[in-house]
This record gives structure tokens, C-alpha cells and sequence, in this order.
């Protein structure tokens, strides 16, 4: 039966059906044709992979960092972080990585931060100068930090599907996020001194007092919503919550850049990218249940121990396979169909959970800025105004980077295990 499931996703993938919907026959099929359950299995499970409280913290993050976009936070983030490293040569694209962390703290979504970033950044970039692709490449890969960064969407899929706990794995992203992050900042930094860019990039540098009290509501936001969870006063799902009424409140009342006629647009927005996210979970999570009766996952973790010789060899080979699963499939599915196999192998050889849940996604992330179906790519294409090829040119340089990263944060776990024993052990 698992056979059979996989090999009408895959031709389903090869025929752009999309994700979910080719997630969602293929576990029809195995319904179906090799089980005497009824189809209305089918919806059932639909219900039971969602009925998941930790779920609920998703379209919340989604709505909150829709209504930062509008509500004037992004601008005022980048104007920080100018004030900051925006006073030496390359200091605009170093901007552009320093306000990405930041805004990661507080949207969890990659594209997100594309857009809410990248329409004021990827502009400001090419008026200074720099190559439109570029600066579209720099933007969609500093995007990536939005689900490394907590909180992360992908990490609470992941501690839903692997039974991680999702505090511990938030305050794991924060190493990985600041490691990923100082590697960009020195590579552009490194790159604007070689090409002779970025001379002119501390004009219009607000004092870093000015900007700091002008940006000093969305700088409290991460404070207030991460600190409700590691202070054990909120769960995730509470602190999402909390995160909305954050960002309307200053919307509305301190900030007033957005209107009551903005308030629909925005909730449109969000409650399509969550309704597509929500039903690819729906259609893997059913896949999943299925492969779990068949012994699936238990059957591919013995033959993984067996396969690799020691823990070092299969991380790597686990960081190949998912470099590659990340340039076709969509984050979201990858961990639900994914994790729950790699996480019991992993534990077969003494791999944390937490650092093996950081790992997957920080390597997944990477398929958001890898063609052909890289995200991040497609986004800052659409702000730049320019087609995915002309990037090409400049991607592999950051892909590069984003990939040593990676070994640094598998082989060397500190980075990611540090806090979390620091907090919680």
C-alpha cells in the first residue's frame, strides 16, 4: 500500500498537481484500494490531523504579522536597523539581513517577511545602487530567518507531528537564527568591499536613540510574546493570540497607519494563506495515519540505523535527502509526512529531539530560496519586478552560505541545545 500511495504523489508532484491536493488522493487511494475502511475515513482523519490545539497558534501568527506589515512596524524596523550597521559601506544590504531577524521574532513566516521587508527594502536597494537581483536574492534568502527565528510555524508543525516540546524548540532557533544571520551580514559585507558597492549607504541614517524610541512598540512585541512562553505564563497558541491584539493595538491606537477599511483586507489575506497551509496538514496528516498502520515509520528507522553507520553518517545523509525533498516539496508537508521517520531514527541514535527538529528546519528553509519552487523566490521576484532567472546569478553564493551554516548547526549541537537546557533543564 505505501508503494502504491507514493508513487501516485510523486506522479501527481510531476504533474504540478499541487501539495496538498496530491497528498490528499494519494491517501484516497490507499483508503480505498487497500484498506476495508469506508471513505468517510478519509474525512475523518481530515478532522483528527487538525484537531490539535497547538494548531490554533498558526492562522494567529499568520494574522499577526499581516497586520504589522500594514501597521507600519516593518518600516520602523528597518529605520532601527539602519541606525545600527547602516553606517559602513554595505550597510543597506546588512540592513536588510539585521531588520529580517528581527521581524522574524515576530511574523513566523518566511513569506511574510519577504513581502513586509522586501517592499521597502528590495526598493531602497536598487535607488542605492546595488543590482535588482541582488538585492531580490539577499531578500529572499534573509526571509528564511522568519521560520528559524521563533516563533516559527514549521517548528510547531514539528512539535505537533514528533511530540517535541515547541517552547524548547522556539528557544532552540534563536543559535541557528543569529549564526545564519551573522554569516549573511559578513558575506554581503565581504561582497560590497570586492564589487565597490554600498559607498554611499549612510545617507538618510536616522541617530540610533531617534529610531530606537520610534520603533520601540514593535521591539516590545517579541519581549511580550516570547517572554509569556519561556516565563511559562502563555502556551504558544495563547501567546499568538496575544501577538494580534499586540499588533492591532498598535495598528489602530499608537502607530495609526491602519484603518478600520483595512481591517478586511487584511483578514481575507490571512485567512487564505492559513486555510492553505491548514488543509495541507489535514491531507498529510491523513497520509500519515496511514503509513503509520502499514509500520511505516518504525520499518524506514530500522533500516536508516542499519543502513548508516553512527550518528554522524546519517545526519549527513538525512541533510542531503532533505536538501533535495526541499527544492520540490512544500515545508509544511515535508515535516508532516517526514518527521515522525526521520525523529525515530534519529532517536535510535541518541540524537536530541530538539537539535534534530532544528536541523530539518533550517534545512528545509532552504527550499524556499531553491528553484523551482523556492517561495521566497517567487516574492521578492514579484516586489523587484524582475523574472527568477536574473537571481540566479546571485543565489548560489547564499545558498552556499545557508548550507555551511547547516553543518555547523548539525555537528555542532551547542548552538541549538544551549538555551534550551539553559531554560528548561
Amino acid at each position: 500500500m505505501s508503494g502504491a500511495m507514493l508513487t501516485v504523489m510523486l506522479v501527481l508532484f510531476a504533474a504540478s498537481v499541487p501539495v496538498a491536493v496530491a497528498i490528499g488522493i494519494a491517501a484516497v487511494v490507499g483508503i480505498h484500494g487497500y484498506t476495508n475502511f469506508p471513505l468517510i475515513v478519509a474525512a475523518q482523519q481530515l478532522f483528527v490531523a487538525l484537531d490539535k490545539f497547538p494548531l490554533a497558534a498558526i492562522p494567529f501568527f499568520i494574522l499577526a504579522g499581516n497586520l504589522m506589515e500594514v501597521g507600519g512596524i516593518s518600516r520602523r524596523l528597518v529605520d532601527f536597523a539602519k541606525s545600527i550597521v547602516g553606517g559602513i559601506q554595505g550597510g543597506l544590504p546588512a540592513t536588510c539581513v539585521v531588520t529580517c531577524m528581527i521581524f522574524a521574532a515576530i511574523s513566523g513566516s518566511s513569506v511574510a517577511t519577504t513581502f513586509a521587508i522586501g517592499s521597502i527594502m528590495i526598493p531602497a536597494l536598487v535607488r542605492a545602487g546595488y543590482p535588482a537581483p541582488f538585492a531580490a536574492a539577499l531578500q529572499a534568502t534573509a526571509a528564511e530567518l522568519g521560520v528559524v527565528i521563533p516563533p516559527s510555524i514549521p517548528m510547531i508543525l514539528y512539535g505537533v507531528t514528533t511530540q517535541v516540546s515547541i517552547p524548547e524548540l522556539f528557544i532552540a532557533g534563536f543559535g541557528p537564527g543569529i549564526l545564519i544571520a551573522a554569516a549573511l551580514v559578513t558575506t554581503v559585507l565581504v561582497w560590497c568591499r570586492i564589487k565597490g558597492w554600498g559607498k554611499q549607504d549612510a545617507e538618510g541614517r536616522l541617530p540610533v536613540l531617534v529610531a530606537l524610541r520610534q520603533a520601540g512598540w514593535a521591539l516590545l512585541m517579541p519581549v511580550v510574546v516570547l517572554g509569556g512562553i519561556y516565563g511559562g505564563v502563555t502556551t504558544p497558541t495563547e501567546a499568538s493570540v496575544i501577538a494580534v491584539a499586540y499588533a492591532l493595538l498598535v495598528g489602530l491606537l499608537v502607530h495609526r497607519e491602519i484603518g478600520l477599511r483595512d481591517l478586511y483586507p487584511i483578514f481575507r489575506k490571512s485567512v487564505v494563506s492559513s486555510a492553505v497551509i491548514l488543509f495541507i496538514i489535514a491531507c498529510a496528516g491523513t497520509f500519515s495515519w496511514l503509513l503509520n498502520r502499514q509500520g511505516v515509520p518504525d520499518a524506514a528507522a530500522a533500516w536508516l540505523v542499519e543502513t548508516f553507520d553512527g550518528a554522524g553518517w546519517y545526519l549527513l545523509g538525512v541533510n542531503l535527502f532533505l536538501f533535495v525533498v526541499g527544492m520540490f516539496v512544500e515545508t509544511s508537508a515535508s515535516i508532516i509526512v517526514l518527521a515522525p521517520v526521520l525523529q525515530e531514527a534519529a532517536g535510535r541514535f541518541g540524537i536530541d529531539g530538539v537539535h534534530f527538529g532544528t536541523i530539518m528546519v533550517v534545512n528545509l528553509a532552504m527550499g524556499m530560496i531553491t528553484p523551482p519552487f523556492g517561495v521566497n523566490l517567487f516574492a521578492a521576484a514579484q516586489v523587484a519586478g524582475i523574472g527568477i532567472d536574473r537571481m540566479m546569478r546571485y543565489l548560489p553564493v547564499f545558498i552556499g552560505v545557508i548550507f555551511a551554516c547547516l553543518m555547523v548547526i548539525t555537528y555542532v549541537p551547542w548552538i541549538s541545545l544551549a538555551l534550551p537546557h539553559l531554560v528548561f533543564r
